[in-house]
């Protein structure tokens, strides 16, 4: 499939660069009008998850899959949510574990690679409801979620799920983890590591055994947290091995319905094999679009309420062939 063209110009004019682009709509933009209503779903390692569901009465439903220590109120999600609701399509965003304001039971939290448990809500919802259709999303984190879920099922996918689409999507891990080293990025490092630190001490709380807290308080930077904490949790041997191992590009070549992946080329938070070129000339069912501007998950339209990439989703989505 050749890459795609890209309608999304240019931001605002105070929005000058990639950073603002990202950062002013990740703090300061409101979404009203979405009213979630909330189901707990077990897990088949006896877990929960979370599910925020916003009906319209369709048997067509969007799934949702929100970004790092994001969740279904993230301003990303509830846009989505809302726009697709208008368009006469249910929504389900659903929460990864220690997400969405409840901690899990699990000594486990959540990470990029984390696909069974978006197969666990896309089993609930199959048993559960009778969705003729069914199209997934994916933001940042949840993206990649999403593109290593498909490229699992690959053709043995649940013939309800039509078509995907994802942006600000790292789908190479270790691409988009280097870029957090980077002095330009100093500040989406200390307000992750800030979050993160912060549920393993909640998780410490229930597992003292595990958590070394003298150790996370020393912790600086994202190789350090994910070698000691997220990788030893999750049954890797470091950083780099979890890294590699669960990063989406391992299993993208094997997705099998039409999937749009919309990556900015001035996103501060991916790298370059995090714009998948060769894939996509060589897959037809993968769609890249890379706009210059929008940043992180932004993508901003002057006074409007949807930033251009939410319209995109939808148009692709509802797209028939």
């Amino acid at each position: 499939m050749p890459i795609l063209p890209s309608t999304y110009g240019r931001p605002p004019r105070f929005l000058f660069n990639g950073h603002l682009e990202t950062i002013v709509p990740s703090l300061l933009r409101k979404i009203e009008g979405v009213h979630y209503s909330r189901e707990k779903i077990d897990t088949p390692d006896g877990d929960f998850l979370n599910l925020d569901w916003s009906r319209v009465g369709s048997h067509s439903l969007l799934i949702i899959s929100h970004g790092l220590e994001g969740d279904s109120k993230r301003h990303y999600a509830m846009g989505l949510a809302k726009l697709f609701n208008l368009d006469g399509m249910d929504v389900l965003a659903w929460n990864n574990r220690t997400c969405g304001g409840e901690m899990n039971l699990k000594p486990i939290l959540y990470h990029h690679g984390a696909s069974y448990d978006l197969d666990t809500v896309v089993n609930h919802v199959l048993k559960s409801h009778d969705y003729s259709s069914i199209f997934l999303a994916g933001i940042s984190m949840g993206g990649a979620q999403t593109l290593k879920y498909l490229g699992e099922k690959g053709q043995d996918l649940p013939q309800e799920i039509q078509k995907a689409a994802v942006y600000s999507t790292p789908c190479n891990l270790p691409s988009s983890a280097a870029t957090l080293k980077w002095k330009s990025n100093i500040f989406y490092k200390k307000r992750f590591l800030t979050k993160l630190k912060e549920k393993i001490r909640q998780k410490a709380i229930q597992f003292p055994e595990l958590f070394d807290l003298d150790l996370l308080e020393r912790v600086a930077d994202f190789d350090a947290f994910d070698t000691h904490f997220t990788a030893k949790i999750h049954g890797f041997a470091d950083a780099a091995d979890f890294y590699q191992s669960v990063s989406a590009d391992n299993w993208m070549g094997h997705i099998a319905i039409p999937t749009l992946i919309v990556n900015a080329l001035n996103d501060p938070l991916l790298g370059e094999a995090c714009y998948p070129v060769d894939l996509a000339k060589a897959k037809p069912e993968i769609l890249l679009e890379m706009p210059k501007r929008g940043g992180h998950t932004g993508f901003t339209l002057k006074n409007e309420e949807f930033n251009w990439v939410e319209r995109r989703l939808l148009q692709f989505l509802k797209t028939s062939g």
